[in-house]
């Protein structure tokens, strides 16, 4: 058997060993003939696999080790007979980090108190449902938006969009869908962004296209809307310098990026290569993954200003926005060059259980809101 994949999946080498013979190939770049030949083809979210990629090739399987599935034409893949998957939820936790991190930062800067704010998840699934649980653990009001969870479930937690455009700040976690009942392709366009007002924040790691970023770098620009944190950008990797100078926090696609996801994506994707294949063969993951590192509030700090310094020990996420704007004031291609390289090449970051918060003195108050955030807590006198 010939496994073709991409050469920047994490731990390609020992989850494909004794699996078959192993074909590398350049996500953003992979042709047909580069694959024609091979049994099983595993992707990432960069590379669209279609008719044009597969027609005549051997492919049989496909799997794309990412959460979403808008990289790939399910119809066309249906009509061939080719069995294809995703890793839904695998970096559910990182995303869900990055979201609760860059929200502290975002209220440091801007002297907010988190628990007069009211928080709308758009996207209830694996990410937006952890997103719920830790900003309701920090006292947030949160609304929540699902339309394919109200109607398969009819809970009526779940509001219209339209009923919670209202909230203080808005989090998009929904897959990119350009038709049906409920697409997402352009969700918050100008019509939408105009019935914001200057008060309103918005976070956006779902995919690039759920916000019109012509029509957002216009209503930023204006101070129409309070501000924005961009993980995900339309036309990435060249995506627009003019844009990221103004948003809060910009960074190359990366929330989900921790070792865990990355783990669990390759994994997920592996499980399913056997299955479809009938392949009787473990992965034990247990050695890939980190050991506990001991962290401490900054000396001297208490409160939100605690919780901010350990998070920013746990994730660097300002670094990758300095990286990214210093790229882009060079030019355009050293920018999109930059943002590949910070999404390929950076070392992956733990997720928060990977960390022990050592509490002490007045600190300790604190325990509750590190364990909501997914910290492991020591606590001394």
């Amino acid at each position: 058997m010939i496994i073709a994949t991409d050469e920047a999946l994490p731990y390609w080498e020992s989850a494909f060993a004794g699996l078959g013979e192993i074909r590398l190939f350049n996500g953003r770049s992979l042709c047909a003939k580069e694959i024609r030949g091979a049994d099983a083809l595993v992707v990432r979210s960069v590379t669209n696999v279609n008719a044009s990629l597969l027609e005549g090739s051997s492919v049989r399987f496909v799997a794309t080790a990412s959460a979403g599935m808008d990289n790939l034409d399910k119809d066309y893949l249906q009509r061939s007979g080719t069995h294809f998957c995703n890793s839904a939820g695998c970096n559910a936790e990182a995303v869900a980090e990055y979201v609760l991190t860059v929200l502290h930062v975002i209220a440091d800067r801007r002297k907010w108190d988190l628990k007069n704010k009211s928080l709308a998840i758009i996207g209830v699934g694996n990410v937006g449902s952890r997103v719920e649980r830790k900003a309701r653990a920090h006292g947030m009001k949160v609304l929540l938006c699902d339309p394919l969870l109200r109607n398969s479930s009819g809970d009526p937690r779940f509001r219209d969009f339209d009923e919670v455009m209202s909230a203080d700040i808005l989090t998009f976690h929904v897959p990119l869908v350009a038709e049906g009942p409920y697409p997402t392709w352009h969700m918050i366009d100008r019509r939408a962004l105009e019935r914001l007002s200057s008060t309103q924040f918005l976070v956006n790691t779902s995919r690039g296209s759920v916000f019109d970023n012509v029509a957002l770098k216009t209503v930023l620009a204006d101070e129409k809307i309070s501000g924005t944190v961009l993980d995900v950008w339309e036309g990435e990797p060249a995506i627009d310098y003019e844009l990221l100078k103004l948003v809060d926090i910009g960074t190359p696609h990366i929330a989900g990026f921790g070792i865990d996801g990355k783990i669990r994506a390759t994994e997920m994707a592996r499980e399913e290569l056997c299955r479809f294949f009938q392949i009787q063969s473990p992965w034990d993951t247990g050695p890939l993954l980190p050991e506990p590192v001991v962290i401490h509030p900054e000396k001297g700090s208490m409160g939100p200003e605690a919780v901010l310094s350990v998070l920013l020990q746990a994730f660097r996420v300002l670094d990758h926005d300095l990286k990214l704007r210093d790229a882009g004031s060079v030019d355009a291609k050293r920018l999109a060059e930059a943002f590949d390289t910070m999404r390929n090449r950076q070392p992956l970051r733990h997720e928060f259980r990977h960390y022990i918060v050592r509490l002490s003195g007045q600190n300790t108050v604190l325990e509750a809101d590190f364990r909501a955030l997914g910290f492991k807590v020591e606590v001394s006198g």
